[in-house]
């Protein structure tokens, strides 16, 4: 039994050399590790603040810059230098997409894993609401839960979990109840091995593949979900500097100074495509179906 459940897991260090030989993933995480390293690095990297408007940073006729020596990639409406905001955006838009994907994950695993285990009555519940929940549309449901509250870096990270946790409950729910009716679970039980043994010494490891491919490509959801919300004008809130909300301001000026949409934009595509791809080839690293195929 122990070895069906070290079986169902692939080495760490074999899963991650798998990883770096696609050359896919490889470019994924270097963008990944790029935006990061930028964010974290924002106050030593970023030449000015964020919110500091400069006196020559419009033209005579209040326009912003175009990108140029002083102003990497130009100013905004307000004369702020956009590389800067940039950096912190990325700040803003990986908080985000860490903390909500997270309790994402933590809400639809032990939602999924409750129900799948325990079946009955229980499981029936938890899944009717789960359905109740993705009946309705997740940028909707996302765009009334931020009206309703005060919109904050928190508050939007905690709106972003409460309308993406169901796909995960469903994975880790018909997972579990394939795995609860396997040989293994059935001779523990018959050993006497109670409802906290089986969930977390061998269901919950038979499921961890499942979670770490979902962070990734959740992660990428969640940004794009994030922009949209900043982009409609519910999510971030000036002055704190998101992808999303620097699109939202400047986008009067698109024709006029096509660089205050283009930049942050292609900045949201291309994070959420690096998770995307990292996400795809780790679901095939670790699908113990595929192991030994390629």
């Amino acid at each position: 039994m122990a070895d069906a459940t070290a079986s169902a897991i692939p080495a760490p260090e074999g899963a991650f050399r798998r990883l770096i030989e696609r050359r896919l993933a490889l470019f994924g995480l270097s963008l990944i590790l790029l935006v990061v390293a930028g964010a974290l690095f924002a106050p030593w990297i970023a030449p000015y603040a964020p919110e500091e408007q400069h006196f020559d940073g419009l033209t005579i006729e209040g326009a912003p810059l175009s990108p140029n020596a002083q102003f990497w990639m130009g100013t905004d409406l307000l004369g702020r230098d956009l590389f800067s905001r940039m950096l912190y955006g990325a700040q803003t838009s990986l908080i985000i997409g860490i903390v909500a994907n997270g309790l994402a994950l933590i809400i639809g695993t032990i939602v999924g894993l409750t129900a799948g285990f325990f079946r009955g009555w229980i499981g029936a519940v938890l899944m009717r609401f789960t359905d109740l929940m993705m009946a309705f549309p997740a940028l909707l449901l996302a765009i009334c839960l931020a009206a309703i509250f005060k919109p904050s870096l928190w508050i939007v990270a905690l709106v972003i979990a409460l309308v993406n946790w169901v796909q995960t409950a469903r994975v880790i729910y018909t997972q579990t109840s394939s795995l609860a009716e396997r040989d293994f679970i059935a001779a523990e039980r018959t050993l006497g091995a109670g409802s906290g043994r089986i969930l977390f010494r061998h269901l919950l490891p038979h499921l961890l593949p499942t979670i770490i491919v979902h962070t990734t490509l959740g992660i990428s959801t969640t940004v794009l979900l994030e922009a949209t919300l900043s982009f409609l004008g519910v999510g971030v809130q000036p002055p704190t500097p998101s992808w999303g909300n620097i699109i939202f301001e400047n986008q009067t000026y698109f024709q006029a100074a096509p660089w205050l949409v283009f930049i942050p934009g292609t900045a949201i595509i291309l994070l959420a495509l690096a998770f995307n791809l990292v996400g795809d080839v780790l679901r095939d690293v670790m699908d113990p179906t595929q192991r030994g195929l390629d």
